[in-house]
């Protein structure tokens, strides 16, 4: 049984793999963030920011079921330089398009099977989406800090 001081917090399989596939790549030097909203309506599950500025975007599927009933998932492609399905080793990754990029993921660690291709982003998105990720990372790390403070602007 929980003690008080022990977060009874149940995490779900696809935050298991974003935290695999955030884990694999901060080792190739990206920083990462789950559950980024690009824009109203859209929230993708990881996006990591690379050294040379590239924006990649990956997609947690957990299972047949979860994967068949995203039907949003093109609208990322416009949000990204390189786009990603990551499954865990049992996933029949035959369901995955075409054209997208593959991860293999755990909770502890991943490895990319397939690099999904290029499409660069507009210089004028690029900015948009490094400065929306600058400050959606620094609101995070203030809320960890000062979680009983409200930001005025959400």
């Amino acid at each position: 049984m929980p003690d008080d001081l022990t977060p009874s917090v149940h995490i779900q399989p696809g935050q298991l793999l974003a935290r695999g596939v955030s884990r694999h790549l901060a080792s190739h030097d990206f920083a990462c963030i789950e559950e980024f909203t690009p824009e109203r309506g859209k929230r993708v599950d990881v996006i990591g920011l690379g050294p040379k500025g590239e924006i990649w975007v990956i997609e947690c599927k957990s299972s047949r079921a979860d994967f068949q009933t995203d039907k949003k998932w093109e609208g990322y492609l416009e949000w990204c330089d390189r786009y990603f399905w990551a499954v865990d080793e049992t996933f029949p990754a035959e369901l995955l398009p075409d054209g997208t990029g593959l991860i293999i993921a755990d909770a502890y660690d991943a490895e990319i099977i397939r690099m999904g291709p290029e499409d660069k982003l507009a210089a004028a998105r690029r900015k948009v989406l490094i400065t929306k990720f600058a400050r959606h990372a620094a609101r995070r790390l203030h809320g960890m800090r000062d979680p009983d403070f409200v930001l005025p602007f959400g």
